[in-house]
């Protein structure tokens, strides 16, 4: 049984080869907000933890000097999850604040993320509460060109750290800013100097310092019209530039609002189609619903591909603006047929129960009416 620690917030820090996740991660662990961290490293070769920190090490578990944990990935992450639950529960562990899961340089950040929303235990133990991504400014623009794992690094992020930046130019560092921006509007974006343990890991709903939860903060909503705004000023430019790179163009970021209660029935169908007919193209979701059955009480979502997390509910609006905002981060995914789709279950009441294994068998018919 899950006591008063669960669920425990997990953050993802990735980044492609060479970006500096593990230097990152050395200064992130003498910062005292770090306290009671199990930081697990998923990466080839040698772990590269600062060993000035080590204190004592036993079964693979890193014990540091200011009680943090690290530990490498034996076998499946999600083994290595339910040690550290087991650790805690039998009292090996006194105390896990959060987890923080340095990822292989190589990975794409999907299949750790479904790690935790995938398993019916690890599920109720853990709630994903972020993904940082960093970006190399010598060999960014680069990697970003040759790789699509790192392209979707970028995509997936809440936050995005440069690194290296002293080692380029303005004119370098202006660019991939613009690029960067592009692929995730909704994502922070630091550079690595400025990139403390507050501003990096409080990426998810529940804001530590209000103690309450943060929408707006959350889906990016600021980012994104900051984002805009600078497009619009410079749309030949940005334009022109954004073309150049042959991934880009994959990636979309857009959001679906409703204003007004939707019945469960009807979001529910719309996820369940969405899932079944684009779900390897839906990179990341995150949303808040006003429900007819329930109005006073949101209902906030978040998917990874085919995968939703549990839902929650939160006890009331937090920022008094109802209705239902949803964040699609999506790879070679049609906008419009999600629109259409969308719309035409969330304003036709008419379509709220109807004949469950027709729509499924072709939604499209259903985005066209």
């Amino acid at each position: 049984m899950m006591g008063a620690n669960f669920p425990i917030p997990v953050r993802v820090v990735t980044g492609f080869l060479g970006a500096g996740k593990t230097t990152l991660l050395n200064r992130l662990l003498k910062d005292p907000a770090l306290t009671d961290t199990a930081v697990i490293i998923n990466e080839y070769g040698e772990v590269a933890i600062d060993h000035l920190l080590v204190e004592q090490a036993s079964d693979g578990i890193i014990q540091l000097s200011d009680g943090c944990l690290c530990c490498t990935v034996r076998g499946e992450l999600v083994d290595t999850l339910a040690d550290l639950v087991d650790r805690l529960q039998t009292g090996r562990i006194e105390k896990l604040a959060r987890v923080v899961i340095e990822t292989t340089g190589l990975a794409d950040p999907a299949p750790v993320l479904q790690s935790i929303m995938a398993h019916p235990a690890l599920v109720q133990a853990f709630r994903l509460d972020g993904v940082v991504a960093l970006v190399d400014a010598v060999n960014g623009t680069a990697t970003l060109d040759a790789h699509l794992e790192a392209l979707k690094q970028v995509a997936m992020a809440d936050r995005l750290v440069l690194a290296k930046s002293d080692l380029v130019d303005a004119g370098q560092i202006t660019a991939l800013t613009a690029r960067l921006k592009a692929i995730n509007p909704g994502a922070r974006l630091l550079d690595v100097g400025e990139a403390n343990a507050a501003a990096l890991l409080d990426c998810g709903l529940y804001n530590p310092a209000t103690k309450g939860a943060d929408v707006e903060r959350w889906l990016g909503e600021a980012e994104q019209d900051e984002h805009h705004h600078h497009d619009h000023d410079e749309h030949h430019d940005h334009d022109h530039h954004h073309h150049g790179h042959r991934h880009d163009s994959r990636v979309k970021t857009f959001s679906l609002v409703h204003d007004g209660p939707v019945a469960f029935a009807a979001i529910d169908m719309f996820f369940d189609l969405l899932r079944s007919t684009h779900g390897e193209h839906l990179l990341r979701m995150k949303g808040v619903i006003e429900l007819k059955e329930d109005p006073a009480r949101p209902l906030v979502v978040h998917g990874v591909q085919k995968l939703l997390h549990p839902p929650a509910r939160l006890p009331a609006w937090p920022d008094g603006q109802r209705g239902t905002r949803l964040v699609l981060i999506t790879l070679d995914m049609p906008e419009d047929y999600v629109r259409r789709l969308f719309s035409a279950l969330t304003d036709r009441p008419a379509i709220d129960t109807p004949d469950r294994d027709a729509l499924t068998n072709n939604p499209l018919a259903i985005a066209g009416r």
